[in-house]
């Protein structure tokens, strides 16, 4: 049968003729009205874009890390421009080579007629058409290529970790910085060979290369030998794969057993999967050479056919065959196969989380000391802080807020200060400006004359005033206290989070007392200068805010501050570090500054099993604002790599050396040089307060739930694995981890401790004790100190306890007396701590009058073994406990660690005569209030007339001691004096 055939119309212009509808023309008026209005449009538009760009540069040069800002816009921009010409080169060279190689004949057929008018249409546009598709591809592929900044600067730059993986020996470093960059070439390689691929194979269709329904060939020789080629280059590239799938399993991820987030090979992995994916690359490199052969054999019928081999061996030798592996040479005998494997996976999580050098000791969990040694070492053992940093922010704010647009975080924070030259754990807040507070809110006052807090509030951690509140070391405006002189301006803080404008010809408020308000102007060289008019425009587009245009408030001098709370200031300017979620305040070298630490993680250390960062940091006290801000949530490899520091007055940043071994930390400081400080240039001051960070710890003791134990076998059985217990008083979270001052059992004295306790797996009884040295100058700074508890334990652990104070019948009854009158009782935190073999649990209890609104400790809560007390302080607590009520006691209520200052006082008939008088004045206005009917006041003042009749009992008692067999002191006068008084 003949076919008919004709001249493909691509060249011509012809098309149906017709007569031609003129369309009136815009008049010159209205073409150049649109034409500028375009015109005025597109340089909006530009503008915008550039005030976002514009407005970064100036921040990142203001704060001296312009370098950041350079390096990584000329690595994105280089990525972007590199990668996206790369691949609108390889689409647009395939769509050219498609069309040069049209057949210039085609048959005629009713599909090729169907296609006629599309060759038609597209005819006069083809270079536009192709121009239009490279870029597109280009500018998406350049931009998914430039958000790979990290990867590519860490592979250039990164530097041996000096350890090598156990299966394919090679260096840490090339599953961390390598493997990830030849990831992404492959990818982009992979889509580059499907997208000329397909856009190649539209062209041939379209212009008759490739016909479909056509009688004859279904493709000419030109398109058969420009796909082929096409088809082997991808798969030459998942041969690639298939040999990178090989290293990939030393960091893939599965569940196994007693954990969800094991990585690295199993046994299965390394005696199937690992010898299938070598069969695999080279079946796919024979595959991808039959396909170049079809360029001179021209059918498609050897390389069909290695193709579909190819995907039935990947099917039976990368599927079938591990399965039959696992199931009947694994599964009899599992634990014999897995032991090896197990072994790499304990010593590699270890190492990569830093808790190689955990130390594990049994602990007994009871004592055999008698009542007089035990209350004798509760004295030295810790420093028990009564102050709880999660209750008392009301209290705060109630005492020290002087104005309602000052505001405390919710949760304080814990640090160390000296008090009469001995070292206290204190917990501190700053009084940080608060808009919402503002009296007449407008945008002057909101960003002109409401611009920062002032002062720090620090209060004794072990020790509350006689009526329950904050023993305050450091208070009111001006700041007062221990601190000394110090910047006590605020104008970045954790809640400063909207843009001030300063340093102009609008007055700030600075501070309020008797005399008035009292006016300032910033003087640091902080934030951006507005004087200049570019720099204003470009922030009135970046905040939507015309104002800062045209306002007067702004002139010579004026300066915008933003970005102004330390997470984000160092996040931005190291955006290759993780943040943790709690900056604290210190003051150091006469200013105030945030102390933030920051992280270096990987997600490719091999066999490191992973954990998520959100979640293993989550704990009852995390909220937004106390949450990590982490590059990558999924990590197997963490190091506490950078201490920061974060100026409250100028803002700031200075970032200091912290690890200097971990090789994450030098990749990027090879990267970025000079923005990171050695270790040296910390001064003595900020060392004295820098402590360990709280989510490293977390992240810590979630891996030691499990990895605490080295036996592949035990690791296997899951029959000693821990869980950390949820909160007594914030049911469904995490009990967060404490600071305390203490001494575990091998130390000679206390130090500063972060500690935590785990129980068994499901069960609610204590399975060990967790404290890590967290002081900074101690040359076991970092050590994990755990004490493990017998398997078979009936200590009890922190739910047991306080379910334990809250069924006793008699503190029950004092519980609901101290609720009298519409008050609240709130549970401060339950701390531990190991006392001679046993554990001993101290919790304050605090009570929120109707109307004071804000908490008091008011009580204590001990126990130790089976023995519990409910007393109005700690040592009466403890002296009922361990059956020592004779001993002194001090007027404050006290822990240890003023204890001996307290002990000192003694008794006199004046301190019984003052009693009596606070006990009668009590009954006479609680008389009164009865007399009234104020029901609330009559609870208080009973609740007076008893703690004062209490105090006359046993000042009266003391004074008829004497000072010669009294406790301590009497021993210590005796010794003094040779005699026994």
């Amino acid at each position: 049968m003949r076919t008919l055939a004709f001249q493909m119309p691509d060249r011509g212009s012809g098309g149906p003729s017709g007569p031609r509808i003129r369309v009136g023309r815009p008049s010159r008026r209205a073409r150049t009205l649109l034409m500028t209005a375009g015109v005025l449009v597109v340089l909006a538009m530009l503008f915008v874009m550039f005030s976002g760009f514009w407005t970064d540069w100036l921040w990142y040069r203001s704060v001296d890390y312009s370098s950041v800002f350079t390096k990584t816009l000329w690595t994105k921009t280089g990525l972007f421009a590199v990668f996206g010409l790369l691949m609108a080169v390889a689409v647009g060279f395939n769509i050219w080579l498609a069309h040069r190689l049209r057949p210039p004949l085609s048959a005629m057929s009713l599909e090729q007629q169907s296609l006629d008018r599309y060759r038609m249409a597209l005819a006069p546009y083809k270079k536009w058409v192709l121009l239009g598709i490279t870029a597109l591809v280009g500018l998406i592929s350049g931009a998914s290529a430039a958000g790979q900044w990290r990867t590519w600067l860490m592979w250039v730059n990164g530097v041996p970790f000096g350890s090598k993986d156990p299966q394919f020996h090679k260096d840490i470093s090339f599953y961390a910085f390598d493997l990830p960059f030849y990831r992404f070439l492959l990818s982009f390689g992979f889509a580059a060979a499907i997208l000329s691929l397909l856009a190649a194979a539209l062209v041939h269709y379209l212009y008759g290369g490739l016909r479909v329904t056509t009688p004859g060939a279904r493709a000419t020789a030109q398109a058969t030998g420009h796909l082929s080629v096409l088809l082997g280059l991808f798969v030459a590239l998942k041969a690639v794969a298939y040999w990178l799938d090989r290293y990939g399993l030393a960091v893939k991820s599965g569940d196994f057993k007693s954990t969800d987030s094991w990585t690295g090979l199993k046994y299965v992995d390394a005696n199937a999967y690992l010898p299938a994916k070598t069969i695999l690359f080279i079946i796919a490199i024979i595959c991808a050479l039959l396909f170049f052969a079809t360029i001179w054999r021209r059918t498609w019928q050897l390389p069909v056919i290695g193709f579909g081999l190819m995907v039935l061996s990947a099917i039976l030798i990368g599927g079938l065959y591990p399965a039959l592996v696992q199931k009947f040479q694994v599964a009899p005998n599992e634990q014999a196969k897995e032991t090896p494997y197990i072994k790499k996976n304990i010593e590699a999580t270890r190492k990569a989380y830093d808790i190689d050098d955990s130390e594990v000791r049994d602990y007994s969990g009871t004592s055999k000391a008698d009542n007089e040694k035990l209350r004798d070492a509760a004295d030295t053992t810790a420093s028990m802080r009564l102050l709880d940093p999660n209750v008392v922010s009301p209290t705060f704010q109630q005492k020290q807020q002087v104005r309602g647009y000052y505001q405390f975080p919710a949760t304080l924070d814990v640090d160390r200060y000296k008090q009469d030259g001995k070292e206290q754990d204190t917990v501190v807040g700053l009084r940080e400006i608060n808009t919402s507070g503002i009296p007449e809110k407008n945008w002057i006052n909101e960003h002109f004359k409401y611009t920062h807090g002032f002062g720090m509030v620090a209060a004794k951690g072990t020790s509350v005033d006689k009526d329950g509140s904050p023993a305050f070391t450091e208070k009111d405006l001006p700041p007062e206290g221990n601190l000394g002189k110090y910047q006590g301006r605020i104008y970045y803080g954790e809640k400063t989070t909207q843009y001030s404008i300063v340093g102009g010809p609008q007055k700030e408020l600075d501070y309020a007392d008797d005399n008035g308000e009292k006016t300032y102007t910033y003087k640091a060289d902080s934030g951006v200068n507005l004087s200049n008019p570019v720099n204003r425009a470009a922030y009135a587009v970046n905040f939507n805010e015309p104002q800062i245009l045209y306002s007067g408030a702004i002139g010579e001098g004026s300066r915008i501050l933003y970005n102004r709370t330390p997470k984000e200031r160092v996040e931005a300017v190291a955006p290759w570090l993780t943040i943790d979620g709690d900056p604290y305040p210190a003051v150091v070298d006469g200013r105030i500054k945030w102390i933030v630490d920051a992280y270096t993680t990987s997600n490719g250390y091999p066999y490191s099993s992973r954990t998520t960062l959100g979640d293993t940091t989550q704990d009852s006290l995390t909220d937004g604002q106390r949450s990590v801000v982490a590059q990558q949530n999924r990590v197997n490899y963490i190091r506490n790599s950078v201490k920061a520091t974060v100026d409250a007055y100028t803002g700031k940043v200075d970032m200091y050396q912290w690890d200097k071994k971990d090789p994450v930390l030098k990749t990027w400081m090879k990267a970025f040089p000079d923005t990171v400080k050695p270790k040296s240039a910390i001064s003595g001051d900020l060392m004295d307060h820098l402590r360990y960070p709280q989510d490293l710890f977390k992240v810590q003791r979630d891996l030691l739930q499990t990895y605490h134990v080295t036996s592949p076998s035990q690791f296997y059985s899951g029959s000693e694995r821990w869980q950390v217990p949820d909160d007594p008083t914030h049911k469904g979270n995490a009990v967060p981890p404490y600071y305390l001052s203490m001494k575990m059992p091998d130390q000679k004295s206390q130090q500063f401790q972060l500690t935590t306790t785990f129980n068994p797996n499901k069960r609610e009884t204590l399975g060990a004790f967790m404290a890590v040295d967290a002081e900074a100058r101690s040359g076991d700074y970092g050590k994990i100190r755990i004490l493990r508890l017998p398997p078979n334990t009936t200590v009890a652990g922190p739910s047991q306890v306080q379910s334990k104070f809250n069924s006793d019948p008699v503190i029950a009854d004092k519980i609901n007396i101290l609720k009298r009158g519409d008050s609240e009782v709130e549970y401060g935190n339950l701390l531990t701590v190991p006392l001679e073999g046993g554990l001993l649990y101290v919790e304050p209890v605090y009570v929120r009058g109707a109307g004071t609104n804000y908490p008091r400790m008011r009580k204590v809560l001990v126990a130790y073994n089976e023995r519990i007390a409910f007393e109005d302080s700690l040592d009466q607590a403890l002296n009922k406990v361990f059956d020592t009520e004779g001993r002194d006691e001090g007027g404050e209520r006290t822990g240890p660690g003023d204890q001996d200052q307290d002990k000192e006082k003694t008794p006199s008939d004046s301190s019984v005569k003052e009693a009596l008088q606070d006990a009668q004045s009590a009954w006479d206005k609680s008389e009164k209030a009865r007399e009234k009917g104020d029901w609330e006041e009559y609870g208080k003042q009973q609740d007076a007339l008893e703690e004062a009749l209490r105090k006359a009992a046993e000042a009266e008692q003391k004074a008829g001691a004497g000072s010669g067999s009294g406790g301590k002191n009497g021993s210590s006068d005796k010794n003094e004096s040779g005699g026994d008084g």
